[in-house]
């Protein structure tokens, strides 16, 4: 069991915060499939304390969400806490993300950069949670490289700043998704702290599941294995999918139809019809077709026919 603050997760088994991925409507379907808590994208925190619209729309909940987690990022600790703030009660859990690799987030010293300055780290925590009613939650890798790795002391960091949780994605940024995943170093943090620890990375099966809580981990959090394949959910817990791929695909958008226009949904959809038909054969010619459709209807049935029975 997972517990962080008020929320109580019984297997601990979360949809990881993926920037461009985690939308409402991908949210919702790996909900039903099993998901007990999802994230949202990283959001800007900066986007949000000026109100762009489009920042505001990364964090959109279908009604029938359980418990609203919404991630953060930025390096500014006065306008993340005033953010923060300014949430209230809306939300379940607001983590602040602290792993992110991509180098336009590094380089603006965001995300995993923020593990080499650990006083600026520690110090947008301890303000964010004083300013939070919510339990605030941190992710992080295992450090900026392999030569500079500072995970048992960024995890005891965020432990004396507040952090009610850490999740940890066990490789440094050096490696991006490379290798495999440090489970040693996992359960060392575990050792290390008293706070519930949250295991990420090359969790794609029940087997992988099971040595990620090997390590003394109390939740898993799944990430790229859920890409188009939200029944990972529903394999992870035992149970029989209750969405088919083609059922998930079409609840999927119908959510984001409540919030967006067909034409975004078109072009932002393309990576998730390509995921959604990853594992098919021989369907190259179909994908084609999908990615260059000029509407979302003919998009859709393109990819419905090619998942039909599925």
């Amino acid at each position: 069991m997972l517990k962080i603050g008020n929320v109580v997760l019984e297997k601990g088994i979360l949809l990881a915060p993926m920037a461009g991925v985690t939308d409402v409507g991908f949210r919702e379907v790996c909900q039903m499939c099993g998901a007990e808590m999802c994230y949202t994208e990283m959001v800007s925190a900066k986007g949000l304390y000026y109100g762009s619209e489009k920042t505001e729309d990364l964090i959109n909940f279908a009604p029938n969400t359980k418990y609203k987690a919404v991630q953060i990022f930025g390096n500014d600790s006065e306008i993340m806490s005033k953010v923060i703030a300014s949430f209230g009660t809306k939300y379940d859990i607001i983590d602040i993300n602290m792993g992110c690799p991509a180098p336009k987030i590094f380089n603006n010293k965001e995300g995993c950069y923020l593990m080499s300055e650990p006083e600026l780290a520690e110090d947008i925590i301890r303000k964010c949670v004083q300013a939070s009613k919510v339990p605030i939650t941190v992710k992080f890798r295992l450090g900026v490289s392999q030569d500079t790795k500072n995970y048992i002391e960024f995890a005891k960091m965020c432990e004396r700043a507040g952090a009610s949780a850490i999740t940890i994605h066990g490789r440094t940024r050096q490696d991006f998704y490379s290798g495999k995943v440090d489970l040693e170093a996992i359960s060392e943090i575990v050792k290390a702290v008293s706070i519930p620890v949250i295991g990420n990375g090359d969790i794609t099966d029940k087997e992988s599941m099971q040595r990620m809580f090997a390590t003394g981990c109390a939740g898993v959090m799944i990430g790229r294995g859920a890409l188009g394949n939200p029944q990972i959910f529903s394999e992870l817990i035992g149970v029989t999918p209750p969405l088919t791929r083609s059922q998930a695909l079409g609840s999927h958008i119908t959510r984001l139809k409540e919030y967006f226009s067909d034409d975004y949904i078109n072009k932002y959809m393309r990576k998730h019809f390509l995921w959604y038909l990853h594992s098919l054969p021989n369907c190259k010619a179909i994908k084609a077709k999908i990615v260059t459709a000029p509407t979302l209807t003919e998009a859709l049935n393109l990819a419905l026919d090619a998942l039909k029975g599925l």
